[in-house]
Order: C-alpha cells, then structure tokens, then sequence
C-alpha cells in the first residue's frame, strides 16, 4: 500500500519511529501543544490528529487511535508497516478493579488479556493473553524510578464493549479468573499488531475511575490531567 494510506495522509517521512498513541485526538492536540516544539499537524483525516515535533531534540510523534481495537488496529496497523514505525507507546485511561489501583494511579500493562477475536482473525491467533515489548517496559520502568514518578505494572483487560448487559461476569469475577486489575479497550489489537510486524508495543494508562469506590475523573480532567503518564511515555522516547 502506497503512502498517504486511506486512513492517514502524512507523507513518507513526516511520522517518527517512536509514536506516542492516545485514545482522544484533542489529548494528542493537548500532549503536542504542551509538550513537543516545533509540533506540525501531519494528519487530520476523519479528525485523526497526528503530530510531528521534537522533545528534548529527539523526533517524536503523538497521534490519537480512537476507541476500541478495530480503530487502534487500522492506525497501528498502518504505522508500523507502511510507516516504518518502531515503537508504539499507547497512553490512555483504565477502570480500576481493585482497590490496589486508586483514580490516577499511573499503570504499566505487563500482560493483556481478552475475549476479542481481533487477534484470530487478523491471522488465526488463538491466544487470549498478548504481552508488550519487555525491552520497551524495561525502559518506561527505568524512566520512571528516575523521574521518581510510581507507576504500578498489572495486567490489563482489554475489552470489546464498554456497556456490557447485567447477567455478564463482573469486574470481580474477571479480576479472580483471569487476574485483571484494570480495564480499557485498545491494548489487545496493539499487542497483536506489534507482535504480527516484529515492532515494539507498550501500554501506560491513568485510573480515570474505579469499579470499586465508583470514584470518576470528567471528560476535561482525562484530557488534561495525565500529566505524570505522559512525562514517562515522553522521556522514554
């Protein structure tokens, strides 16, 4: 497939081999306004934002993937393959399943598990448990204990549908089985897709709230307040 693709029009080029990925375009606009120099808007189709800028010198990208793994798939898909993307560091939010990880605690997916049959038919992957780079978690850890910043690694479910009927497991139940402690929507397909193209994948996300004490951050603080999330994903880079 030719570059610009169908779903990104940056030219051959004008991405970075580190990409920071967002769920919310207006997130990537608050990460490049506030944190990159010399930031130039590189992608806008459907509203996609992507930026190209330098941090501390160092060529970076922050570009949004939308919500659930068929968007994360296709921008992450396309990235790594006809971008020459090498690493992909996703930041988002997570709902807390336990009490261990309070509202904006900074958590670094050490395994992913899921009922998403994105993997299987992608390329006929049957597994239900993706992992990150560890060579790429290795450095985010690092980072933080350098930075003095806590961040807390835990498994992550990555989940399909974000209103599930009643009679379905509950949060419990899934964190007793499986070992979740946290839920968001994108990982999965990632870790797929990093692992199908031999590329580099991780996953930091905030707890916006908690399945637990019913705590919950607004729209405005999820795109604003992650600062100690990004300050990570950033210097990591």
């Amino acid at each position: 497939m030719p570059v610009p693709t169908p779903h990104i029009e940056a030219q051959k080029g004008e991405i970075a081999k580190n990409v920071l990925m967002p769920g919310d375009p207006l997130r990537a606009k608050y990460v490049a306004e506030h944190f990159l120099e010399d930031a130039r808007l590189v992608n806008q189709v459907r509203n996609m934002y992507a930026y190209t800028g330098t941090y501390k010198g160092k060529e970076l990208t922050v570009m949004a993937s939308g919500m659930g793994m068929p968007s994360i798939g296709i921008y992450s898909y396309e990235l790594y393959k006809f971008y020459d993307v090498e690493n992909i560091i996703r930041i988002g939010s997570a709902g807390s399943y336990t009490e261990h990880l309070a509202v904006l605690d900074v958590v670094l997916a050490d395994s992913v598990w899921s009922r998403s049959s994105f993997a299987k038919v992608q390329n006929g992957c049957q597994d239900d448990v993706l992992y990150p780079s560890s060579a790429l978690n290795d450095k985010i850890i690092a980072t933080a204990k350098r930075l003095q910043i806590p961040v807390k690694t835990a498994r992550v479910h990555s989940c399909d549908v974000f209103y599930p009927e009643e009679h379905m497991e509950d949060f419990r139940e899934i964190n007793q089985k499986y070992g979740c402690e946290c839920i968001e929507m994108e990982s999965f397909a990632l870790f797929h897709n990093a692992k199908l193209l031999g590329k580099n994948a991780a996953c930091l996300l905030t707890i916006s709230d908690s399945f637990v004490t019913h705590e919950e951050l607004s729209s405005l603080a999820r795109q604003e307040s992650f600062e100690n999330m990004m300050k990570v994903a950033l210097e990591s880079c």
